[in-house]
């Protein structure tokens, strides 16, 4: 069961992967962008679960965030994921992630319900198409 306000929060330790520098989306040594909208996805996802049959998941769909202060390598990170509105397969969520200093992103995240097997098969045939 999930009901609209119900939350779910994730950790991560920045470690060398995730950095703007690693992964190619800056050139500095801090919490990539991509590496927080990653951790917010997956606070979002954890959260729809609960509202989820068998062979059933969620992807993401749109996401909006602002990025709007740096973490180090070696800092904790929380993000956490508030459902805002759901009906039926579709979930939206406001996103937030947070450093020992306080709020580093924040923002909107929406998801859809799938039928897992139907979805990948989906996207498995695009190899055929190449």
């Amino acid at each position: 069961m999930i009901n609209i306000g119900d939350s779910f929060e994730v950790k991560d330790r920045v470690d060398e992967q995730e950095l703007a520098v690693s992964v190619g989306s800056g050139d500095l040594c801090v919490y990539s962008t991509p590496s927080v909208v990653a951790l917010m996805e997956n606070a979002s996802m954890n959260l729809a679960k609960k509202a989820l049959g068998e062979g059933i998941t969620t992807v993401g769909t749109c996401i909006s965030i602002d990025h709007i202060s740096p973490t180090p390598l070696g800092a904790e990170v929380t993000a956490k994921a508030t459902l805002v509105e759901y009906d039926g397969r579709l979930f939206k969520f406001e996103v937030e992630a947070f450093d020992k200093k306080g709020i580093i992103a924040k923002g909107a995240h929406t998801r859809v319900s799938v039928k897992a097997d139907k979805f990948q098969k989906k996207a498995d045939e695009k190899l055929s198409e190449v």
